[in-house]
This record gives structure tokens, sequence and C-alpha cells, in this order.
């Protein structure tokens, strides 16, 4: 070990503060707080929509430090939608599963979801600074739709029933901003939150950890590892992720005795990391790049709109980092904010519409929380009860198969909306496919291209319906019926044929089940339709559709084209 600190390996540009355009208040319809990944989501997802906002940024760049480092699958089909997804895959480190010991002993390999048919990998390990990098590219590629103003801070914000004014100021200026609609994506402090007067509710945990990230060269394969009192720290829990460009992301619990201030020194830091690297057989010299402290909360705010302002990410909840789904939660807030956001500005749908996006994410929110927290309370037991019951299910573990799932760290998944007001009743039966409220299941297709085909899958439908609706329509032959095609007129949907006959396979609104696989998957029959969201989401699904079924569900989300 050294005890020289070395700088990660992103040098992140320094932006100048921003600039008002012309002078006196400046109304834009709809302004973003925060700059991290979420507001820069935010921001791509209403730009796909052709919706112009405003982002402010306090920092004068992307973030330093050490803070999320994986993405979902789930988050990575949101980022494609969003035109970011190449340097995530690039730079990425995947990885589908991980090991868990019991002192000396493999207790626990599981692993995530993952076979032939899946487009993304079930995670990446990814640093934070290079994920809003890399969406900070994608939003810089718009400048005619997302303006982004750094070294800008909220001082004041004033919010009225048809809008918020928003003061702020920059090492150069003060100034105001009125917007239609304000999108507080400014984290765990959030100033938008205090000017409001909001709290979160919830639980905030004692135990503590701290975080040390270090540069080590290791040919060790990507996967998430778990130490429950190993010798190099008896009575406590490691965690290690291996990070892009050397970095190892290194998370460790104290005891109750044990002094903050002092835990995060080098010289109390150093003697775990030897210990700890000793125990793992990585004999390679490693150097300190951060260290800072941290306790786990589970906390969420009760709404998410609060008139015209709406919150997302840590600044609607903070989720325990166990089960990674902090950032990953906050990028489908992101996903599901936009669209419906964008919807309204344009005179799409209602404002009620809004409405969906706090009962969604709110329910999201809670099933994160209820993830999360059983995780933490197994990683850090925040009682002597907690701490017995996972010494028995440690020790048993490495013999007993059926008692391994309470170790299991239930990573992040995609949450359906099942109660969601949104959904289309489902009056059918179907024994498969997803329900009304869920995401897309995965499957290769031969897409339309350039008047013939290329390899592809189903996400990549609702990629390129320009954030419009989607529908499935499956047929034998590649046919839609007129009526359903008709309906582009009147709501924005692009429907697309999916064949079970390659030689109906063919135009620019059909794709080929080349697999065979896709009818079963759905649970679908020629006729059989399903209406998807623009986020993804499946809004509903008929066996056999009329043209009628469909308006109607639009009709309970959208405002029609000819209206």
């Amino acid at each position: 070990m050294s005890d020289t600190f070395h700088p990660y390996p992103h040098v992140p540009k320094v932006y100048p503060p921003g600039k008002p355009v012309g002078a006196g208040t400046q109304h834009v319809p709809v302004l973003i707080i925060g700059g991290g990944p979420v507001g820069l989501a935010t921001a791509l997802g209403l730009a796909r929509h052709g919706v112009r906002s405003v982002l402010i940024e306090a920092d004068d760049g992307v973030c330093t430090g050490s803070r999320a480092i994986c993405i979902s699958r789930r988050s990575l089909e949101i980022i494609a939608r969003l035109g970011a997804l190449d340097g995530f895959l690039a730079k990425g480190l995947p990885w589908a599963g991980g090991r868990s010991f019991y002192r000396e002993e493999e207790v626990l390999h599981f692993t995530m979801p993952q076979d032939a048919n899946q487009k993304l990998p079930p995670m990446v390990n990814l640093a934070q600074y290079h994920i809003e990098q890399f969406l900070l590219d994608a939003a810089e590629r718009l400048p005619e739709l997302i303006d982004i103003r750094w070294q800008t801070k909220v001082t004041c914000v004033d919010r009225r029933a048809d809008g918020a004014s928003v003061t702020v100021t920059t090492p150069e200026d003060a100034y105001q901003i009125d917007t239609d609609w304000l999108v507080a994506a400014d984290g765990g402090r959030s100033a938008v939150r205090e000017a409001l007067g909001l709290k979160l509710q919830g639980t905030s945990y004692e135990g503590r950890y701290v975080i040390v990230d270090i540069h080590l060269k290791s040919d060790r394969p990507t996967e998430r590892l778990a130490y429950f009192d190993p010798p190099s720290n008896p009575g406590s829990t490691v965690l290690v992720h291996k990070q892009p460009d050397d970095i190892w992301r290194i998370d460790y619990q104290l005891r109750d005795d044990e002094d903050a201030q002092a835990a995060v020194l080098l010289e109390n830091v150093a003697p775990r990391v030897d210990s700890l690297l000793a125990m793992m057989g990585e004999t390679a010299p490693w150097h300190p790049v951060w260290i800072t402290i941290y306790k786990a909360n589970a906390l969420t705010l009760d709404k998410y709109r609060h008139g015209p302002v709406l919150f997302a990410g840590d600044a609607a909840h903070l989720v325990p980092i166990f089960g990674v789904r902090g950032a990953n939660s906050g990028i489908d807030d992101a996903d599901n904010l936009a669209w419906k956001l964008a919807y309204v500005v344009k005179g799409q749908a209602p404002h009620g519409l809004l409405d969906s996006y706090s009962d969604e994410r709110v329910f999201a929110a809670r099933e994160n929380l209820r993830h999360g927290t059983k995780s933490t309370e197994f990683m850090a037991p925040p009682t002597f009860a907690f701490e017995l019951m996972r010494t028995a299910v440690l020790g048993l573990a490495g013999k007993h198969a059926h008692v391994r799932s309470l170790i299991n760290p239930r990573q992040t998944s995609a949450i359906a909306y099942a109660q969601s007001p949104l959904n289309a009743p489902d009056p059918d039966v179907f024994t498969a496919g997803p329900a009304p409220g869920t995401v897309l299941p995965e499957c290769p297709l031969a897409l339309p291209h350039s008047g013939g085909q290329k390899a592809g899958y189903i996400t990549d439908l609702v990629q390129g319906a320009d954030g419009d609706f989607t529908g499935l329509y499956f047929s034998e032959d590649g046919t839609v019926p007129p009526q359903l095609l008709a309906l582009r007129d009147t709501w924005p949907l692009a429907t697309v044929a999916l064949a079970r006959n390659p030689a109906g396979a063919s135009g620019e609104l059909c794709a080929w089940d080349h697999t065979a696989q896709v009818f079963s998957l759905f649970d679908a029959q020629p006729g059989t339709f399903y209406l998807v969201r623009p986020d993804g989401h499946v809004l509903g699904r008929w066996r056999q559709v009329t043209a009628g079924q469909v308006a109607a569900a639009m009709a309970a989300v959208c405002i029609a084209q000819s209206e």
C-alpha cells in the first residue's frame, strides 16, 4: 500500500457559471434543479419528446468521489432510449451474480436472470462520474432543447398555482426564473424540498459503513462479493465491487464503539484493506483514492407532486445502498416523469396525468424501501435479535440450501405498477405475458430496416417509437387491421405487427418472430394486442382486440389529437 492518494482516472471538465438569456425575469416551460443522473435523464427524456428544459446545477461539472456504482438492466434500457447507451456498455463492467462468505466458507453463489434472449447484461459496474458524463455528453448534443447552467444555486422557491418562481445565484450574478413546471432532482439535501417545508419519512439506521475506493490491478472477474465476519474484519461485514480503470469499491461496517472521525483516517483504513486483500489472495500493490463514511436511510416523501413541483431521485427518497436501488430508482423516476410531463406540456394529456407519476413512483419507492430494509437489516443488524438471526442463517447456509435465499441481496429489478390508475382493465385470461403495469420481457426479433430486416429485440420497438405509445399486434402474416392503423391519426400511437410467418414479415410496420418465442412469451394468438406506454410498461392487452378498446385506453391517458 502507498500512503499517496491517487486521483480518479476521470478528470471532469470545469464549466463556467451559467448565464440567463436576455435581461429581466426569464420564463421557461420546465426548470430542472440538479445535474446528477436523475436531472440529466429527465432533461434527455423531455428532449426525446421535443420539450425544452433549463437545467441548473450548483457544482461546476460532473461529480467526484464514490457514489453510485451499479446500473441495472432496466436502467440500461431507459438509457438506450435516451441515446446514451454506448458509453455505458463500452466503459462499464458487466456482471450477473456474486458470492457471499461466512468467515472462510462460501455460503451463497447467486446469479441474476440472464439468458440468450437478453440484449443487455443484468448489471454493469460504472462509477457515477462516468454515469453523469455519458448522460451529459448526450445532453450537450441537444443544445436547442437542453440549456445547462453550472455553478447556479437555488436561493428561493416561490410556488404558485400555475408554476413557480425560482431565485438563483451564480458567482457573478443573481436572477429569477419563472417556470410552469419545476422538477426537483437536487439530491438528498434538496434545497427545493427544504424551501417547501417537506420532510422525508421513514427509518435512519445507526449502522455505519466506511467506503473506500482503491486502485488495484487484478484479473479477478467482476461479481458482487460479500464477506460476513471475515478473518480480515472480525464481527463486521465487507462488500467489494470491481469497477473500470482498476478502481475497487470496498464497503466495511464499523463496530458501534468505533469513532467515525478516526475510522476514515488512512492509518486506520489501510490495515483493514491490507488484511482483506490478503484474504482474497490479491498481492498487487494498491493505492487509496477516496475514503468516506455512510449510514443507511430508508426515507421517502408521501407525495412526489406538489402542484407544479415534482420531486425525483434522492430529493424524493433515500434508499439503502444494499441491492443497488438508489441511482437505479432515480433513473426510473426520470423515465416515468419525463414522458408524462412532456405530454402535459405539449397539450397531449391533462395535468392530472402527473398525479399518476406520484402514485406509481411512491409505490415503487415503498417497494424499494421494503427490499432495501430487509437487506440492510441483514447486512447491518440494528438489534441483537437481528444479529442472532443472521448468525444462525449464515451458520446453516453452507449445508442447507433452503436458507440461502435469506442471504440473497435481492438486487434491484423493474417494479410492476399493478395498481396504477392508468392501467386498462384486463378482461381476458392470459396464462403468460406481461400484465398491465409491468415492463415488456425481452426477446430477439427480426426488425424492419431499409426495406429488409435486421436483428433486434422487443425493447427496440419502444426505443424506436419516438416517444409515442407502441402497439404490438400479433399477426399470422404481418397484416394489421386498417381500423387499428387509423388510430394513428387521432392518438400518439405507433403500431407494429409481430408476424409468425416470415413470408408476411415485410414493410416498415412489421417484425418477424424468427425464434418462434414471442407468441408464447406473450401468450398471444393472431389478433392479440399489447398497448405499451412510452416508458415500456404495458398499459393494456386484449386477446382479440378492437380499435374501440385501444381508443378507450388511450383516451383515459391522453387528449385526442383531433380535439
